[in-house]
């Protein structure tokens, strides 16, 4: 697997690289490899260097670990015992971004005994963020590169931060607090919500909260017959009305959007869904 790496190694009490900030860096990578020893090698060194570590030899268990785990990094290895190291990379870029469990923007570096120019296109259309040629590798080069991606991945989470009056949510993270409060929301309702707060003051039509939402694209038909939008949208705002503000309107014969009843905004042709 990895065996080269150890050029640049720590080799003594797994001092960490570098003069790492630790408090900068706990963050969860999880190593994808078949072999054991060489799994255990590079996490002990990232563990050394403030990381936290999740391993796994195979893409069937790495899947269950992206599932139930949060993950801030992916390390793969092409050549894994049931499938390409790739279809672990398709898997996690075909998420769908607002109602899935797993981020579909998950940093991910591939590690390959071929590195050629032609294989490098592959992964890079596929999506992988990072290409490395294990014959090239050492590990002080991982760990840069590794919190190259990390840096960007924190810039990336404060611009997905998003604030309505005393609402916050963090899109990546998939959390949301009223008033500093969490409020637990079910897959449906988180996007819900973060569609209608990507532009506050905005009416969503029903076809396009369907579309984006729920992925039903049929020019508004189901939206007219179902009340899917409207029972989710009821408990949405049910949840956040909870901790002392409204913010889910229904405007009648249109669709919804999202105000700061808390700021005082009017509520003139609109309807609070009951």
């Amino acid at each position: 697997m990895w065996t080269v790496i150890a050029r640049g190694v720590n080799r003594r009490a797994f001092a960490p690289l570098l003069n790492v900030n630790l408090a900068e860096t706990q963050n969860t990578i999880l190593i994808v490899g078949a072999d054991r020893a060489a799994r255990a090698f590079l996490g002990d060194n990232l563990t050394a260097d403030g990381y936290e570590i999740l391993e796994a030899g195979a893409v069937a268990s790495a899947r269950r670990l992206l599932m139930h785990s949060v993950v801030d990094l992916l390390v793969v290895d092409r050549d894994l015992p049931d499938r390409d190291g790739l279809e672990l990379l398709r898997f996690i870029r075909e998420q769908d971004q607002l109602a899935a469990q797993i981020d579909c923007d998950l940093p991910v570096i591939v590690i390959s005994d071929s590195a050629s120019a032609l294989e490098r296109i592959r992964g890079f259309e596929r999506g992988c963020d990072d290409y490395l040629s294990r014959a090239e590798l050492s590990y002080t080069e991982l760990r840069v590169r590794i919190g190259a991606l990390l840096r960007r991945r924190r810039r990336a989470s404060t611009i997905a931060r998003l604030r309505v009056g005393t609402l916050e949510i963090d899109a990546l993270a998939r959390q949301v607090w009223v008033d500093g409060v969490a409020v637990p929301l079910a897959g449906k309702e988180f996007s819900l919500l973060v569609t209608l707060a990507r532009e506050p003051g905005r009416v969503f039509k029903r076809a396009e909260l369907m579309a984006t939402v729920w992925g039903w694209s049929d020019g508004g038909v189901t939206a007219q017959r179902t009340r899917t939008l409207d029972s989710h949208a009821s408990r949405l705002r049910r949840k956040l009305s909870a901790h002392g503000a409204a913010y889910v309107v229904n405007v009648w014969g249109v669709g919804y959007r999202l105000i700061d009843v808390s700021a005082g905004e009017p509520a003139d042709e609109m309807q609070l869904v009951a």
